[in-house]
């Protein structure tokens, strides 16, 4: 009898020890489930965010590699006189006397030099207006008549702005030259401009 009770009692006692170790790992399962899941959307976003500043730097250097810089090219030179004709100064200049010229004009330029300016030559006299749209350069603007005379000078232009800075009166042409360059070298209402230069447009 004690060896049956025995047998008995071991042979309940092995399945209960199996059953325990069972049901602990039944309770440690749900918890490397929840596990999971959480570490592989930190993993999908990390890849995500990486992509994302991937594809934000490659954006920012082709935006830069696509400006193209233009520098000054000089096709004639003006000089300055004043309402009795005596020379005040003299400056090359760079022609714009087409529709492409004129609307690009000195944007997308880091600079210019002091004795360095742009003409614009117009098919008719008439009110002009320019802006500073994509200039990166403060200018001093002078429209200029059909008799060659400063009849509008607007100073020291706002950069990369789009305000409208128009002739007081009728103009054909519209000089272009840096910021302060009036003052410094004088240049007032009533002065005349005249010029040679490599178009034939110009030579008049």
């Amino acid at each position: 009898m004690p060896l049956t009770i025995l047998a008995f009692a071991n042979i309940g006692i092995i399945p209960l020890g199996k059953k325990n170790k069972k049901i602990k790992q039944e309770e440690s399962a749900p918890i490397n489930k929840k596990l999971n899941p959480l570490f592989v959307k930190i993993g999908i976003a990390t890849i995500v965010l990486i992509i994302a500043l991937v594809f934000a730097l490659n954006n920012c250097q082709d935006e830069t590699s696509d400006v193209h810089y233009y520098k000054f090219k000089k096709e004639g030179e003006l000089t300055f006189v004043d309402s009795v004709e005596n020379p005040i100064i003299k400056i090359d200049i760079e022609i714009a006397d087409n529709d492409y010229e004129r609307q690009l004009g000195l944007m997308n330029r880091q600079s210019m030099e002091e004795m360095q300016g742009m003409l614009f030559i117009f098919p008719q006299q008439q009110y002009q207006s320019f802006w500073m749209r994509n200039t990166l350069f403060s200018l001093d603007m002078l429209f200029i008549n059909s008799n060659k005379e400063i009849v509008t000078i607007h100073k020291n232009t706002t950069p990369l702005s789009e305000q409208s800075y128009p002739s007081s009166a009728p103009a054909i042409y519209v000089l272009e030259v840096n910021a302060g360059f009036c003052d410094r070298h004088n240049i007032k209402l009533g002065d005349k401009v005249f010029w040679i230069g490599s178009k034939l447009s110009i030579n008049n």
